[in-house]
């Protein structure tokens, strides 16, 4: 039943108080109130069945972290008159503080649209549950309550604009690969490029003998200088990669492994483009995700896929299992970038040690996030003693890393620039 069926029933008993004088009065109250009944009924038989409307939820985008998304609602009414529907939208925490509450006027045979924004805080698969609708007719006495069951599991992908932004990067490393075809060689290096026939002062090791049984003469391997490698991105999600660092103008506090992962993907995208073969590793207690080093879109697609399922461990991660991993996996010489945080300890913190054991096969680069407010505060100068011992304690925790740390902004731009 509707607001308006209500009022208009209950304007019946002002009937009663002429009808204190003129008692006939009180026969017009009960027919104004079976009036009134008679139009609800009418108006609730001509208002379209829940069966009778389609409900649609779809995006502007693929949903991405700290990047505000438009979702627009459709309403299809299949009845024979307007309707008024209020909806209400069963969204996760994670996307909106509370569900969106919105109003659409629905013509007969039309479909409407209706938008809100988002938020994702939040990377991984989220779930959004049903849509309910409270819609009335034109005349407002009736009303009807439905549930559209739209629910759906959205992946929330990282920050890929911040990728995009760095398209200086891009072009250097589209001149730097330009710059590897102009100097190929021939002959030299160990990557296949073809076959030809043996010439005099072959190297016999260069003979390939399954050729040359099936063309019955001596047959050459030719080699040409390696013109990518092999670039492995070491994701650690343990415990230290938990803590929150605050984002620059605004009120959103991301982890420092929602800054790792924006980072990994940014220069996973880089060396693709830059015709390099690119591996992921993701690891807390244990492994999370694996992904063969490899190169192509689709490729990349797979590591955007497994970034976004990434998951912050409370436990300390397991650096032994990780550098295992990686040596068994990757026999020839690569470029490793370890993307950790390294933990407040007297001693050389584990995930060095283990990194160590990969330095005589691999090139190992370390990138750690450090945290703003503590910079801050190690630069700032005490004026109360309370501050003293705070400014004294930021230098402590900031020394330790301060020579192999970035800002969460500029994590990608650095660790990019070591590799150019």
């Amino acid at each position: 039943m509707g607001p308006r069926f209500f009022v208009a029933l209950l304007s019946g008993f002002l009937w009663l108080v002429p009808a204190w004088w003129i008692p006939q009065l009180i026969a017009a109250m009960l027919l104004w109130d079976l009036l009134a009944v008679v139009a609800f009924v009418s108006d609730l038989l001509r208002m379209p069945k829940p069966q009778q409307i389609e409900a649609m939820r779809s995006w502007e985008h693929a949903p991405l972290l700290a990047t505000p998304c438009e979702v627009t609602l459709s309403i299809r009414n299949f009845g024979n008159g307007t309707i008024r529907c209020h909806l209400v939208d069963e969204t996760p925490a994670s996307f909106r503080h509370a569900p969106p509450s919105l109003e659409l006027i629905v013509p007969a045979g039309v479909q409407a649209h209706t938008h809100y924004q988002i938020l994702p805080r939040e990377r991984g698969d989220i779930r959004l549950g049903r849509l309910f609708l409270r819609y009335q007719s034109e005349l407002g006495f009736a009303e009807r309550w439905a549930a559209a069951d739209i629910s759906q599991v959205v992946r929330v992908l990282p920050d890929l604009q911040q990728a995009r932004q760095h398209a200086l990067y891009l072009i250097r490393s589209r001149q730097v690969e330009m710059e590897k075809r102009r100097r190929r060689q021939r002959g030299h290096g160990r990557e296949f490029e073809s076959l030809r026939d043996y010439r005099q002062g072959d190297d016999v090791r260069d003979i390939c003998w399954t050729a040359t049984a099936r063309r019955h003469q001596l047959t050459t391997r030719v080699f040409e200088i390696e013109r990518s490698q092999a670039v492995w991105i070491v994701l650690d999600a343990g415990r230290l990669l938990r803590a929150e660092i605050q984002q620059e103008q605004s009120s959103l506090r991301l982890s420092k492994l929602d800054y790792a992962v924006n980072a990994a993907l940014s220069l996973a995208q880089v060396a693709t483009q830059c015709g390099d073969r690119v591996g992921l590793l993701a690891y807390g207690h244990s492994i999370q995700h694996h992904v063969a080093a490899a190169r192509g879109a689709l490729h990349l697609r797979t590591i955007v896929d497994c970034l976004a399922q990434v998951r912050a461990e409370a436990s300390e991660a397991n650096h032994s299992r990780a550098a295992r991993v990686l040596l068994t996996e990757q026999s020839r010489r690569s470029l490793v970038v370890w993307i950790t945080d390294f933990a407040e300890t007297p001693t050389t913190p584990q995930v060095i040690e283990y990194a160590m054991q990969m330095t005589q096969r691999h090139l190992v680069v370390f990138c750690a996030i450090n945290q703003p407010d503590l910079t801050a505060l190690a630069e700032s100068t005490p004026s109360t003693p309370e501050e003293m011992y705070r400014h004294a304690a930021a230098l402590c925790s900031f020394a330790a890393f301060a020579s192999a740390a970035f800002s969460p902004s500029s994590s990608f731009p650095a660790c990019w620039h070591l590799l150019l």
